[in-house]
């Protein structure tokens, strides 16, 4: 059993994610928990202290929340109609990083899925901010998906890696899990600046290989930058899911905190899995 949580804030770009979920582990059992974290409209210092102007407001954004939850939840029921999925709504009154953080450790959560934008998204911005947040304080893999992204099976997997990370089964499960269902072909891309791998690098690219088995194919392509082969490679073959580790080695950190990165051509137009260290 597959458990799964899906943030919503009941925008369209949320709902692109959650049908791609859906989609994704349709030959999979799999409980799927949406959940939508709110904030009243005013929240400060007058709601806390029980001003009379705010009594009532938080019970109704709350209601308006379940109301929602339900609501989705019967219309996903109706669309898709697959006895191997099961539903359970949760509404919180909470920040959806923490909030997400929360429920990924008390419902043992196996992977977040979620829009790379919310309700308000800019399209010059590569991730929302509830997004990036989620990515760094999560603590199981998170899989972003493009609005508008319109299902494409991940039979193409683009996994950009520098081996300076070891990984196992345990770590790579969910990705596994994709693979294994769709028959996906990963094609893991080591990116060569002139040096040769190290020892440790060796070693923990042999173990990748053994864990991706007869899936992976290596590549080794010359760059200065990881975010100009990952384009370079993506013009070459279509590529229908991105797979990253997030570690302090790889360009994620830098993409997070310097805005100049989303001026040099990097766009995450499929859908984007991040895997925690």
């Amino acid at each position: 059993m597959t458990r799964i949580l899906l943030p919503t804030d009941f925008s369209e770009n949320a709902l692109t994610a959650i049908r791609y979920a859906l989609t994704l582990y349709k030959d999979l059992k799999c409980t799927f928990f949406l959940l939508n974290s709110y904030m009243p409209p005013v929240y400060h210092t007058e709601y806390l202290m029980g001003s009379p102007a705010q009594i009532g407001l938080g019970d109704i954004v709350q209601q308006n929340s379940q109301d929602n939850l339900k609501n989705l939840k019967e219309k996903l029921l109706k669309e898709f109609d697959n006895p191997l999925h099961t539903f359970i709504t949760h509404s919180a009154l909470n920040v959806l990083s923490s909030e997400v953080s929360r429920t990924v450790e008390a419902e043992d959560i196996d992977i977040v899925v979620m829009g790379t934008q919310g309700a308000t998204g800019a399209k010059e911005i590569l991730l929302g901010t509830n997004t990036v947040h989620v990515i760094k304080n999560s603590k199981c893999p998170v899989l972003v998906i493009p609005s508008k992204f319109e299902y494409e099976a991940p039979e193409q997997i683009l996994f950009p890696n520098d081996y300076e990370v070891s990984l196992d089964k345990n770590s790579l499960s969910q990705l596994l899990k994709i693979v294994n269902s769709h028959i996906s072909q990963v094609n893991v891309m080591h990116v060569y600046t002139g040096d040769d791998l190290t020892t440790v690098q060796q070693k923990n690219k042999e173990k990748l290989a053994q864990v991706l088995s007869k899936n992976a194919f290596f590549h080794e392509v010359s760059s200065n930058e990881i975010i100009a082969a990952i384009n370079e490679f993506q013009v070459k073959q279509k590529i229908n899911l991105l797979v990253m580790v997030q570690n302090k080695h790889t360009f994620l950190e830098r993409l997070f905190i310097e805005p100049v990165i989303k001026k040099i051509g990097f766009h995450v137009t499929v859908p984007f899995l991040i895997i925690p260290q």
